[in-house]
C-alpha cells in the first residue's frame, strides 16, 4: 500500500513538473473556439493576475497562450473557453513557425492589464438608466468578464483620464444637441430628463450651454490621447466628437437645443485642421433631422440589409503590428449593423486616416484608425454588431447567444491593445 502511494505520488509530481514548463494556447478560429469572447476576458484575467501573455497575430485566427497553472486551466473550464495544454517545445516550434519572414504572421507579447475607463452618463451608471438604449463595449465588457470603471464629464474636467489606459466613449452627443431627438421625443419622459440633468451638469461646472460643457470634455479627451491614452468610440460617439472639434467657438445648435439661434455662417467657419478623421463634411441645416452632418453614410444609404457586410483589410504582421491586432478576427467578412452614425462616407475621410473594415461598393468605412500625438484612437461605425437595427426602448443583446460574434471580437482587440509592447515600426 505505501509502495503503491508513494508512485502515485512520484507520478503526480512528475505530471506536475512536466506541466509546469508547458503553455495554455487559446486557438481562435472558428472551428476551435466554441467562445471567442470570453477568450479574451481570459487573456486579460491572466494579465490582471500578473503573469505575461503571447497574442500570436494571424496563427489560428489570432491565438493567446501563456505559461500554464491549473488555476488558469481551471479558469477557462469555468468561463468555457477552448483551450489546448502544449509542451515548451510545440510552444517555440509555433514562435519559430510565425517568426518565418515569409509567413503574414507576428507574437506579441502582452504584459500588463490596461485599466479602462467607459464614459458614460452618471445617472446610467448610478442604476437610474434615463437613457433608453445599451452599449456594445459595456455589454461585451461584462460579458467577458473584463473589469472596467465609469467617467462622465466631471470626471474628465477633473483630469481624471490618466489614471486609465483606454477609454470607451458611450453613444455621446459631443455636439449639444442631446443626439437630435427632439422631433421625435421631445415630449418623451427620458428625453426632458436627460436634458434637465445635462444643463443642471453644464452650470455646474460654469457652462452657459450643454454644447460649451461637452467641448471642454472634447477637448480634455483629445489631451488624454495627445498624452498617449487610447480612446476608442462607437455610433454617435464618432462623428459628433470630430464636428464638436471642427466647430470650437460656433455655434452650431439650432435654439430648441440651447436658447437661441445657431450661426448662420457656422459651416464656413469650420476647422477641419482639428480633426481626427473627417474633413470637408458639411452640417445638417435641419435641426429637426436625425443626422448631424454628411459624414454618417446612413441617410439614403442604399444597401440591402441581407447583403450588408464590410471587408476586414489585411495587414503585414511585421510590419504593420497595429492594425494586425485590431483586425484579428476568424473572419475577412463581418456582418454590417445600423446605428445613428452607421458608416463614414469615404469622401469626407482623412487621408492619413487608416481604413481597416470597409464596404467599397457602398463606398464607406465602417472601423478607422489613427494616431495623435503620442497616443491612438479608433472609430466604429454602427450601434450594436449583433442588432442590426437597433432602436430606441429595444431590449439588450443577450451575448450567450453570440459567442463567435466577428463584430463584437473587433471591440475586444481594442480592449488588449494597449496590453502589447510598444513595438516600433521597421523601417
Amino acid at each position: 500500500m505505501k509502495k503503491s502511494f508513494l508512485l502515485a505520488l512520484a507520478l503526480l509530481l512528475g505530471m506536475a513538473a512536466q506541466v509546469k514548463a508547458a503553455y495554455i494556447l487559446l486557438p481562435m478560429d472558428p472551428e476551435e473556439q466554441k467562445n471567442h469572447l470570453k477568450a479574451y476576458g481570459i487573456t486579460y484575467w491572466v494579465l490582471e493576475n500578473g503573469a505575461e501573455a503571447w497574442w500570436l497575430l494571424n496563427y489560428q485566427g489570432g491565438s493567446f497562450a501563456f505559461r500554464h497553472n491549473p488555476i488558469f486551466e481551471k479558469e477557462c473550464l469555468t468561463r468555457g473557453v477552448t483551450f489546448e495544454v502544449i509542451a515548451d517545445a510545440q510552444f517555440n516550434r509555433i514562435l519559430k513557425e510565425i517568426s518565418d519572414p515569409e509567413v503574414n504572421m507576428e507574437a506579441m507579447k502582452l504584459e500588463k492589464a490596461p485599466k479602462i475607463a467607459v464614459y458614460t452618463p452618471e445617472f446610467n451608471r448610478k442604476g437610474e438608466k434615463i437613457q433608453p438604449w445599451d452599449d456594445a463595449v459595456t455589454l461585451v465588457l461584462t460579458y467577458a468578464e473584463i473589469p472596467y470603471e465609469t467617467v462622465y464629464d466631471t470626471e474628465v474636467l477633473q483630469d481624471e483620464l490618466v489614471q486609465y489606459d483606454w477609454l470607451h466613449l458611450h453613444h455621446e452627443d459631443f455636439t449639444g444637441q442631446f443626439g437630435r431627438f427632439y422631433r421625435s421625443y421631445n415630449n418623451q419622459p427620458w428625453y426632458r430628463e436627460n436634458v434637465r440633468r445635462m444643463e443642471e451638469l453644464a452650470r455646474e461646472h460654469g457652462f452657459e450651454k450643454v454644447s460649451q460643457l461637452k467641448l471642454a470634455v472634447v477637448e480634455k479627451i483629445r489631451e488624454y490621447v495627445f498624452g498617449g491614452g487610447f480612446m476608442f468610440a462607437m455610433c454617435s460617439a464618432t462623428d459628433t466628437y470630430d464636428i464638436a472639434l471642427a466647430a470650437k467657438g460656433i455655434d452650431i445648435c439650432a435654439q430648441m437645443y440651447d436658447g437661441d439661434p445657431a450661426d448662420p455662417r457656422a459651416q464656413e467657419k469650420l476647422d477641419f485642421s482639428r480633426t481626427f478623421a473627417f474633413e470637408n463634411f458639411e452640417l445638417s441645416r435641419n435641426p429637426l433631422e436625425y443626422e448631424y452632418s454628411s459624414i454618417d453614410n446612413n441617410m439614403g444609404r442604399n444597401v440591402n440589409p441581407e447583403q450588408d457586410y464590410f471587408t476586414l483589410f489585411d495587414f503585414s504582421a511585421k510590419w504593420d503590428p497595429v492594425p494586425t491586432m485590431l483586425t484579428q478576427c476568424h473572419t475577412r467578412t463581418v456582418k454590417g449593423f445600423m446605428g445613428q452614425t452607421t458608416a463614414f462616407r469615404n469622401a469626407y475621410v482623412k487621408s492619413s486616416v487608416l481604413v481597416m473594415g470597409e464596404n467599397k461598393p457602398a463606398q464607406e468605412s465602417r472601423y478607422i484608425h489613427g494616431n495623435f500625438g503620442e497616443g491612438f484612437w479608433t472609430f466604429y461605425g454602427g450601434h450594436d454588431p449583433e442588432d442590426y437595427r437597433h432602436y430606441v426602448h429595444d431590449p439588450e443583446t443577450d451575448l450567450n447567444l453570440h459567442p463567435n460574434s466577428p463584430g463584437y471580437r473587433l471591440i475586444l482587440n481594442n480592449v488588449l491593445f494597449p496590453a502589447a509592447r510598444k513595438k516600433k515600426r521597421k523601417t
